[in-house]
């Protein structure tokens, strides 16, 4: 049992169910050649700065574009003057301190959206194939290649979508709000079906030993 509170995902976990650094998550593990995983617990920090001011500046990627600032953080271009940071859960606090660090006296927006928002990870061969039947955006490899963001319908959800290839596998990260969470989770799985696709636990790049959980 797990001490102190327990946050918890929108989308249902799929047993076994431990408590990993204070989230509620599956640690079911798949070899399938097509997964989906609720990355929900990882934190999420937006930043609204000036399109071509001093965060800007210092950022690694421009709107529509996303890259690994280090092994454990992926920062998203997901608007203009917006970007939104993803690290490992409980790294919140630290997200927001390497914007501060960036800044110097320009005023930005920096909000912690862990909670508010829904994560999710597509990956496998047949992942652009279970995408194009919920989202009209072409995701061929010449117009959508890896590391490329983008905010579009997904089954009638709004969404942010970046590819993020894993282990050289085609992988995406899909995000919207944590309302839509558990329809968006359900919807791949569904489309997913007639690809094999099989349902993953979560895996925090910096998490601690997982306990079990009696909830």
């Amino acid at each position: 049992m797990a001490d102190g509170p327990i946050a918890r995902s929108p989308i249902a976990p799929a047993p076994p169910i431990a408590v990993v650094d204070g989230w509620e998550v599956s640690q079911r593990r798949s070899t399938g050649a097509l997964t989906l995983s609720d990355q929900t617990p990882l934190a999420k920090v937006l930043v609204h700065a000036d399109w071509d001011g001093a965060y800007a500046s210092a950022a690694e990627v421009g709107f529509g574009h996303a890259g690994h600032v280090d092994d454990n953080v992926l920062e998203i271009g997901s608007g203009v003057g917006e970007w939104l940071l993803l690290g490992p859960a409980g790294s919140a606090v630290a997200l927001g301190n390497r914007v501060n660090a960036r800044v110097g006296t320009e005023f930005v927006s920096v909000v912690d959206l862990t909670h508010g928002r829904a994560l999710v990870r597509l990956t496998g061969d047949d992942a652009s194939r279970v995408l194009s039947k919920l989202c009209g955006i072409d995701l061929a490899d010449e117009v959508t290649p890896n590391l490329r963001a983008f905010r579009s319908s997904v089954a009638k959800v709004v969404t942010d979508v970046v590819r993020d290839d894993f282990d050289g596998t085609r992988s995406y990260l899909l995000h919207c709000e944590r309302s839509s969470g558990q329809y968006l989770f359900d919807v791949l799985v569904d489309a997913g079906a007639e690809f094999g696709l099989e349902i993953a636990g979560f895996v925090n790049d910096d998490s601690g030993e997982a306990q079990p959980s009696n909830g």
